[in-house]
């Protein structure tokens, strides 16, 4: 019986549009129901910063009708350069895919590896993604997403696998990392504190989180293969991730190893540009198409092939593109209305009085629920610990561990956050939506 009810409610829960769509009719409704208010900022370091104390109610901004649906177009255009990155990966992918050099590697590595030991691959792939979200970043990784569903389903997983083996290992990787430069650094900037300090208690924090992402995945894996009714991932659209023939008749030729070579070499350089030329999305997304284009000379594909695959691998991304940008219209709305502040400082002021283990505990609280409406970390840090560092300092916390407890609400919320544009593109690239 409880298993039936759990099913029957799973089955109940909203489409990710259904839901966005209410997240938007509410934002809309609170613009109405909350004051409008803002903090002071100062340019620091050319980033805007919150003056503490400063906050002030200002004239009411409600968001009328019209406003609210304008806000969807806009946030598409705000949240361009996620958009593209997600048809980019998409269109590298597709290029790979049709190479069959994803599926041959995989082929290979679960004929060598995996037929006897799947769980250890599960495992050591959920720390290598892990690893990835802690040292390269989080948009950054999007084209490795696809590999870990191929993977997946090569091992007799499903694709809600893939996604906890990926995005759910890399999101707890970034948002725990002891050396995230969007989080901590700019945390530890902020108060005036030794860069990266406290790498050891969050390097056990970070390892701890990502070894409880590996166990639950293999739980989960063990689950669905005693009974495969039980998989959360049934209906999802699995073309072209499955392998096409026996584990045994696999083998790598040196068509894909070039196209590997190619995609690695594509990968460092994304790395070396990202850690010393500031590359960022629209540079990612060049790299993408630089490698798709070169994959595609490798295959020997002519110019009416390479055409339909770039349009074959767009429209199956698709619908996630469109949920980056419709997701973004939270944001658009928020900063329409001038609430985003009132609600930061509405959430600081419930904090005041509690005892200092539970103020510690509810202000990581009350980031998660922050984070919903301001899902960059380092527009959240600039936002909101200008504010909570001298709170936590009159509640008697250390600014160590306001920031510790800002970046755990901030960290694991985003597991769940459908306003959250990274989230949703890495998802869609395993297919897997929101809801």
């Amino acid at each position: 019986m409880l298993k039936k009810h759990q099913r029957s409610l799973l089955n109940r829960i909203p489409h990710a549009i259904t839901m966005l769509f209410f997240i938007i009719v509410l934002i809309t409704i609170l613009t109405y129901i909350l004051p409008a208010g803002t903090y002071e900022r100062v340019l620091v370091d050319d980033k805007m910063v919150v003056v503490p104390d400063s906050y002030r109610i200002i004239d009411a901004t409600p968001v009328g009708l019209l406003e609210m649906f304008k806000s969807i177009p806009m946030g598409f255009k705000s949240a361009a350069e996620v958009i593209f990155i997600v048809l980019a990966g998409a269109i590298m992918f597709g290029f790979m895919e049709s190479s069959r050099a994803i599926e041959n590697t995989v082929g290979v590595l679960v004929k060598n590896l995996g037929s006897k030991n799947k769980e250890l691959v599960i495992i050591i792939m959920t720390l290598i993604y892990g690893f990835l979200g802690v040292a390269v970043g989080y948009e950054n990784n999007i084209a490795m997403v696809p590999i870990a569903a191929v993977l997946s389903l090569a091992l007799g997983g499903d694709l809600i696998l893939a996604a906890g083996i990926s995005v759910g290992a890399m999101t707890i990787g970034f948002g725990l990392s002891p050396i995230n430069p969007y989080t901590v650094g700019t945390g530890h900037k902020l108060a005036e504190l030794p860069i990266f300090s406290g790498a050891v208690l969050r390097s056990v924090l970070c390892f701890s989180a990502l070894s409880f992402m590996a166990y639950y995945n293999v739980r989960y894996f063990k689950k669905i293969s005693l009974d495969p009714s039980k998989s959360l991932g049934k209906g999802l659209d699995m073309t072209n991730l499955s392998l096409s023939k026996p584990i045994r008749e696999y083998q790598l030729n040196l068509q894909n190893w070039l196209v590997i070579v190619v995609f690695v070499l594509g990968l460092v350089s994304i790395i070396y540009g990202v850690f010393n030329f500031g590359w960022y999305l629209n540079e990612l997304s060049a790299v993408f198409l630089m490698i798709a284009l070169v994959c595609g000379m490798i295959s020997k594909m002519n110019a009416t092939h390479i055409s339909e695959t770039v349009l074959k691998s767009v429209s199956i991304a698709a619908p996630g593109a469109f949920m980056v940008g419709f997701a973004t219209s939270i944001k658009v709305l928020m900063e329409t209305g001038n609430i985003g502040d009132t609600i930061s400082y509405q959430l600081s002021n419930l904090l005041q009085g509690l005892p200092l283990y539970a103020s510690a505990i509810c202000m990581s609280i009350s980031q998660s629920v922050i984070n919903f409406f301001i899902p960059s970390g380092s527009g959240q840090a600039l936002a909101t610990l200008p504010v909570m560092l001298p709170l936590g300092e009159s509640l008697g916390l250390t600014r160590q561990i306001t920031i510790l407890a800002f970046q755990v609400g901030d960290g694991l919320s985003n597991l769940i956050n459908p306003t959250l544009g990274g989230l949703i593109a890495m998802l869609s690239m395993c297919r897997v939506p929101i809801n």
